[in-house]
């Protein structure tokens, strides 16, 4: 991974920021996992830190899109009223529909682990065999087939698309910041697409 992937899976996995993040890295040779224990001792993880914390509260947005043709309900849930009641924690539910509503493709689950075996398997299956039509070698085409997994996981999981807004960040960094910021655990819990004319 080059430096600014490091930094960026750094700051998904734990909320702290970019120069803590730097910093994490660079007294650890640059491997995540040091990185994350490094953060955790000096109490900057605060995304991992807050994680299991339980979440009663929150709110439920509507987003409209399009003129009108594609709506979503999502609910997203923190620990406190009031925090769903901050400006910060309003900003990130209407840009959490938001992303709902205008990503392409739109996202059809939270997160990788909502994804039923099933359809994982589906789509291994059709990597491997797209991955078989270029003729390399079989572990060549293994790694092939797991990146255009990996790409699956980041067009259908919420939490893995990049941010229209900003897509430097992913959606899981855009909660994470925001979980670093308000001090509370926040979770996507779920969210229904509407579009005009579809079942």
């Amino acid at each position: 991974m080059v430096e600014m992937e490091l930094i960026r899976a750094l700051r998904e996995q734990t909320g702290a920021g970019v120069m803590h993040c730097k910093s994490a890295l660079a007294e650890s040779s640059n491997d995540l996992g040091k990185a994350i224990d490094y953060l955790r001792k000096k109490g900057l993880a605060t995304a991992l830190k807050k994680g299991g914390r339980v979440t009663g509260e929150g709110l439920i947005t509507s987003y409209i899109h399009a003129g009108g043709k594609i709506g979503v309900l999502l609910e997203v849930c923190c620990e406190t009223d009031f925090v769903a009641r901050t400006p910060d924690f309003q900003a990130l539910a209407k840009d959490l529909a938001m992303q709902i509503a205008g990503a392409t493709p739109p996202p059809l689950y939270i997160q990788r682990e909502d994804v039923p075996a099933d359809a994982i398997e589906k789509e291994r299956a059709i990597c491997v065999a797209q991955a078989q039509t270029t003729g390399k070698p079989e572990a060549v085409v293994t790694r092939i087939a797991e990146g255009r997994l990996e790409k699956f996981f980041q067009e259908v999981c919420l939490l893995e698309q990049a941010f229209i807004k900003n897509p430097e960040i992913t959606i899981k960094a855009l909660v994470a910041e925001r979980v670093a910021k308000l001090g509370e655990n926040i979770q996507v819990k779920r969210f229904t697409r509407y579009r005009l004319g579809s079942e």
